[in-house]
């Protein structure tokens, strides 16, 4: 039986099709139309693997978050208060590893899964809006909120403040890749005149120093949210009188 010259069609390479589209041109380029002509078929074909351009849209988001390390958070165990997680795993209650990186508390866990999330979205930004409705019923999304969740009740935080948790380092990573805060500035000194903008004499420079500005504020927002959440973690374990 001889081979088929095209690939048959099926999610995954729709789904590959549909995201590359989102990256290069946005979420208003993918149509059926558009993603049929791209896999050289017919556009109804499409419909034996997505009902609808929502569905496909979902399906590329949860192909991003997919990508998001999650491993971090499988020795998160809860701190006994001497500096010592439990038989599951926990911290040095100050960020760091022990036995070698084999455990890790939750602070610390919670540091490198921001930065993976955070490298997943840029490499995709275009897809954000669609992640920023929440998980829904994507596979990959609801392991993402439920490792989190996992680990901080496992660490000891109450489930209200572990839900808390995951939302507000939802907020600051989706928010953090919707745009790029330096590219905001054009390069153009004459834009910033010194009379009208006496502080903005060098906003011309922060564009070509969009890494260096970006995680830069990235790592600033991100230890001061932790500085936070320490300090919330520490009075909930203070004994009450």
């Amino acid at each position: 039986m001889a081979r088929p010259r095209k690939p048959l069609l099926s999610r995954d390479l729709i789904v590959e099709a549909a995201g590359a589209l989102v990256d290069a041109e946005g979420l208003e380029a993918v149509s059926t139309r558009r993603l049929a002509a791209a896999l050289g078929v017919s556009g109804p074909s499409l419909y034996n693997h997505f009902r609808t351009k929502d569905a496909i849209l979902e399906a590329v988001a949860d192909a991003v978050s997919a990508r998001v390390d999650l491993s971090m958070f499988d020795a998160v165990g809860r701190d006994d208060g001497n500096g010592h997680g439990n038989g599951d795993g926990g911290g040095d209650g100050g960020g760091g590893d022990r036995d070698g990186g084999a455990r890790r508390d939750w602070r610390g866990a919670l540091h490198a899964w921001a930065h993976s999330y955070r490298d997943a979205l840029a490499d995709h930004p275009n897809i954000v809006p669609v992640l920023a409705r929440g998980p829904g019923r994507r596979p990959a999304g609801l392991r993402l909120a439920d490792a989190v969740f996992g680990a901080m009740t496992e660490a000891g935080w109450p489930p209200a403040h572990a839900t808390r948790i995951g939302a507000l380092m939802r907020y600051f990573i989706l928010g953090s890749a919707v745009a790029s805060f330096a590219r905001g500035f054009v390069d153009d000194e004459a834009a910033y005149d010194p009379v009208d903008y006496p502080h903005l004499g060098q906003a011309h420079l922060l564009a070509q120093r969009r890494r260096e500005v970006d995680e830069g504020a990235f790592e600033t927002g991100l230890t001061a949210l932790l500085d936070g959440l320490s300090l919330q973690y520490e009075a909930l374990r203070e004994p009450r009188a």
